[in-house]
């Protein structure tokens, strides 16, 4: 990824790409994880208005956090940010040169989205 990745929320959903554009273009994915979120918000309403209070519910990609951590703080995937923008019915804005902390409102647990997969890859 260069710059940004934007997308604004009037913008409908894309339809007939094939995966290798969805999953493979220069975004890495994240404008359809974004879409992914914004067809969850319609399907699990209740997972949705988690997201909108601040929650970072259990999703597909690594940056949820279901409990309180007994570490301050772990490390989650950009597509993750995307879905959960999605989630919440937000413009899509992921800058993949700065890193972007989130605290759950729930648990307190604090999230850092990172492009770095050694931060949340497991062995």
């Amino acid at each position: 990824m260069n710059g940004p990745t934007q997308r604004s929320i009037r913008e409908p959903l894309r339809t007939g790409l094939s995966p290798d554009v969805l999953w493979l273009a220069e975004d890495d994915g994240l404008i359809k994880c974004w879409e992914l979120g914004r067809e969850m918000a319609e399907k699990m309403p209740e997972v949705a208005e988690q997201a909108s209070r601040g929650e970072l519910p259990i999703l597909m990609w690594k940056g949820g956090v279901e409990k309180e951590l007994k570490i301050p703080e772990k490390f989650g995937t950009f597509r993750y940010l995307a879905t959960w923008q999605g989630l919440r019915q937000e413009d899509l804005y992921i800058d993949p040169s700065q890193k972007i902390e989130l605290t759950c409102t729930r648990t307190g647990v604090k999230v850092i989205y990172t492009p770095d997969s050694t931060k949340y890859s497991t062995p």
